[in-house]
């Protein structure tokens, strides 16, 4: 009796551990092929969570978290001083906003009585890839917009109906970004560290 009850747990546990090796594949899968219709593919931004912090974001307008990533070509640009040196930035520069809920984190000691928002969980990813042959009409560069649904654990490129609403194609941040022209078309500075 003994010994049919650890095979049993030993079966459920490893039923547990393939589904949620399942739900991590089916996410990373789901990275694999994931894009813009007509634009950028999210596989395009590999390695993109671990590139290096350009700096914070933060907006009134929308409740969330966000960190601002650059793969190594755009941070060496940054650190030359690109695009305040009147340079534009390379082509190969990509630039990643990843976004997260706020969550109050109330278990340290330090935020006790005032907690600290940290990240909570995943709400959308933003890719921007300079690359002057393929993207002639929007001055080199290329957007995209993935929203996170937890309950499913997929990305899905944003629409229309989302807030902000997006485009369909890699031109869909252009718009936005015509006014930041004078700094490349990037809003986001390397800050002194």
């Amino acid at each position: 009796m003994k010994h049919r009850k650890i095979v049993g747990a030993a079966l459920i546990v490893g039923t547990l551990l393939s589904g949620l090796v399942g739900i991590g594949l089916a996410a990373q899968q789901n990275k694999d092929t994931v894009r813009v219709p007509g634009g950028l593919a999210l596989s395009e931004f590999k390695g993109y969570e671990a590139w290096q912090v350009v700096g914070p974001s933060l907006t009134d307008a929308q409740n969330v978290i966000r960190v601002i990533v650059a793969n190594p070509v755009m941070i060496k640009a940054y650190q030359e001083g690109v695009p305040g040196n009147g340079k534009p930035f390379p082509d190969g520069s990509k630039i990643a906003k990843i976004e997260w809920e706020p969550k109050k984190l109330t278990d340290a000691p330090f935020s006790a009585s005032t907690p600290d928002t940290v990240p909570g969980t995943l709400h959308a990813l933003e890719f921007i890839e300079k690359d002057s042959k393929r993207f002639p009409d929007t001055h080199g560069w290329g957007y995209a917009d993935f929203k996170y649904d937890a309950a499913t654990d997929q990305l899905a490129p944003l629409t229309l109906a989302d807030q902000p609403p997006q485009g369909n194609d890699a031109r869909c941040g252009a718009a936005c970004h015509t006014i930041a022209a004078a700094k490349d078309y990037i809003f986001t500075a390397y800050p002194k560290r």
